[in-house]
């Protein structure tokens, strides 16, 4: 008996049309990458567990994919396999049931070509990279369980010019297809002075994440959260009266300091200026941004300065976000190569770019010229006119039998084919055809030359 074929929750399939208006997103963005001096890279789908596991916090190992090992069929494997699911129950990972996964970002893979490559690498280097990604999440709109990223890093340099430089590429590729946004920005060293004075460093991580969602849950279960996570009351105060601060951006900066000067924030006053010193500094060089005390960020690795966009007049989550991580390789026995990087949420940025309309009229079309195929002879002279079409750039098919004139206009209109080109018996004497504008309805006469010679034909 056949089944009913369908998909894994949380993934799609893309068809024609969606495929080119994504690889509109994917070019734009890849551009505008290369203007800034940035070079391809990719990387495996799946990496070692150990590569991934505790690079992002409690919440993203539970989203990380594992691979089954292969090679379990034999009784030996089972039996091993059978005392690794008893393992897994327990909440405890084993390399007899699995020893690889998924990538959950680029970021990390990033990183491990990095510590592999360290010594052959050109640094600062500057890398792009465009590649799916995969997480155990709970699908919903703008979330899903497979998804594609669009990565730029600079490894090898603590200059803030890198941060200011990401923050450009950001607003000019936003700014490229049409997006409104606010990018905003701020210091992973100021929540963390934030943790050491409001329960310690070891909240780093409760913190952050309790912060991170603020906008999605509100700030009353914020609190509640931090109360869960074993927070005093007065150190929670400490919390609220941050992100009670609200200002412009120098401002807000200026009463930081201040916070930082009186107890009980005082003792961690050094790792929050530094945080601070280097906002104004990102500032001073762009002050279109954003400084938001609220966001945080919720994975471990970043260190400096953090990223995230949001699409105006949309509801939907951030669009990109990114920061600076100044020890990662470190994890993978290489310390020393600073980094910092942003991310495009490609899939996020298509359903916006939907919702808003903001896709260039025929970015989805394909063929620009239909011939339509109406004999023999006929279809002898438009099958080497097609193929001259398409030698010189312009997209262009016959269609693939003699047909009625209905049939074959009503296939160039499903397709989205702007031009149709009719080559007759009397046409083919004359060395002519009729090309129409199926979106206007004009129809002309033109000579074969003058047809292979239409500009037209390619806007």
């Amino acid at each position: 008996m056949s089944t009913k074929p369908s998909l894994p929750q949380g993934t799609r399939d893309f068809g024609p049309e969606t495929v080119r208006k994504r690889r509109y997103i994917f070019e734009t963005i890849r551009r505008i990458f290369e203007l800034y001096g940035f070079q391809p890279l990719e990387t495996p789908a799946m990496e070692q567990l150990d590569t991934l596991m505790g690079k992002y916090g409690d919440e993203g190992d539970r989203l990380i994919f594992k691979i089954l090992n292969n090679g379990l069929g034999d009784a030996k494997n089972i039996e091993k396999a059978r005392a690794a699911f008893e393992n897994v129950l327990l909440g405890r990972n084993s390399r007899d049931l699995t020893e690889r996964a998924l990538r959950y970002d680029l970021t990390i893979p990033f990183a491990r070509y990095v510590a592999m490559n360290h010594g052959q690498l050109t640094l600062p280097f500057r890398r792009y990279q465009i590649q799916p990604v995969w997480r155990a999440d709970r699908p919903q709109k703008g979330r899903y369980r497979e998804f594609w990223q669009c990565d730029a890093d600079v490894v090898g340099s603590y200059s803030l010019v890198n941060e200011v430089e990401l923050a450009a590429i950001y607003q000019t590729a936003f700014k490229t297809l049409g997006i409104p946004v606010e990018l905003k920005i701020n210091h992973r060293k100021i929540l963390a002075a934030l943790a050491e004075a409001c329960g310690g460093g070891d909240k780093m991580t409760d913190i952050t994440v309790a912060i991170d969602k603020l906008d999605k849950i509100g700030p009353e279960k914020v609190m509640a959260e931090l109360a869960e996570r074993g927070l005093r009351p007065d150190e929670i105060a400490g919390i609220e009266r941050y992100l009670a601060i609200d200002a412009p951006n120098l401002e807000k900066l200026s009463i930081l300091r201040k916070m930082f000067s009186a107890p009980p924030f005082v003792a961690a006053a050094p790792q929050a200026l530094a945080g601070i010193t280097d906002l104004e500094e990102i500032l001073r060089r762009n002050p279109s941004l954003t400084v938001d005390l609220t966001l945080a960020r919720g994975l471990n690795y970043y260190t400096g300065a953090i990223f995230e966009v949001k699409a105006l007049g949309v509801r939907m989550g951030s669009i990109g976000g990114g920061g600076r991580y100044d020890d990662l390789t470190g994890s993978f026995g290489v310390p020393g190569i600073p980094g910092v990087g942003i991310s495009f949420g490609i899939d996020r940025i298509y359903d916006v770019m939907e919702e808003l309309n903001l896709f260039p009229p025929g970015v989805h079309t394909g063929t620009r010229v239909l011939f339509f195929h109406l004999g023999e002879a006929e279809s002898l002279a438009a099958f080497d006119l097609c193929r001259q079409l398409r030698e010189s750039g312009v997209p262009a098919e016959l269609y693939h039998e003699q047909a009625k004139f209905d049939r074959q206009f009503k296939y160039a209109e499903k397709k989205g084919i702007p031009y149709v080109v009719i080559i007759g018996s009397q046409e083919l004497d004359a060395r002519t055809a009729q090309l129409k504008d199926l979106r206007t309805g004009t129809q002309t006469a033109v000579g074969f030359d003058e047809l292979l010679h239409t500009d037209f034909l390619q806007n």
